[in-house]
């Protein structure tokens, strides 16, 4: 598994190798002692798994109290896939990073807990899978808004398919602090 650093720190792309032959293709998702070694040690506790239209968008989302590490792959298809980094007090605040995530390459984004995460469907269709370091709860459901001026994400799209609750998502710099995750060196 190669470790590529993007441009915020804590946010990995990882290129598993892939072993291929005339029958088809192998390749490791996960593997928590290779992960550990690439710093990695997330202990995942719920799968996702989501199909996307093009031109959908899903996102920016993250919770707290129980923030939710991630590890995001695609198996159909490929999409933007965006972190931006919320925590409070982060020499990175409100600075985002992206990779393009490729069924073709079997590429992945680790997301740490205290970013917002979302994607971009650049495909005809395309199928995200994920694994979350803690479980989806309802209530500690927050986002920011996807067209976020002030964070300026780079989606290449400017009329997107959003839900209507992340349609409803505020400005990063608008979120009352106390819904935001504090950053620890």
């Amino acid at each position: 598994m190669e470790k590529v650093p993007t441009a915020l720190p804590g946010v990995v792309e990882l290129r598993p190798k892939i072993f291929r032959d005339p029958r088809g293709f192998f390749l490791e998702t996960y593997h928590r002692e290779k992960f550990a070694e690439l710093g990695i040690t997330a202990d995942f506790v719920q799968d996702n798994h989501s199909r996307s239209s093009r031109g959908t968008l899903r996102g920016l989302h993250y919770q707290l109290p129980h923030a939710q590490g991630k590890l995001c792959r695609v198996i159909e298809g490929e999409v933007l896939d965006v972190a931006v980094d919320i925590r409070l007090g982060s020499p990175t605040f409100g600075k985002w990073t992206s990779v393009v995530l490729s069924a073709d390459h079997s590429n992945m984004i680790y997301v740490p807990a205290g970013f917002a995460h979302g994607f971009l469907t650049l495909s005809e269709s395309a199928q995200f899978l994920y694994k979350c370091s803690d479980v989806y709860a309802p209530k500690d459901e927050h986002g920011i808004a996807w067209n976020d001026p002030d964070i300026n994400i780079a989606w290449g799209i400017d009329n997107p398919l959003v839900s209507e609750k992340d349609a409803r998502y505020t400005k990063l710099y608008e979120m009352p602090r106390d819904l935001l995750p504090r950053y620890s060196s």
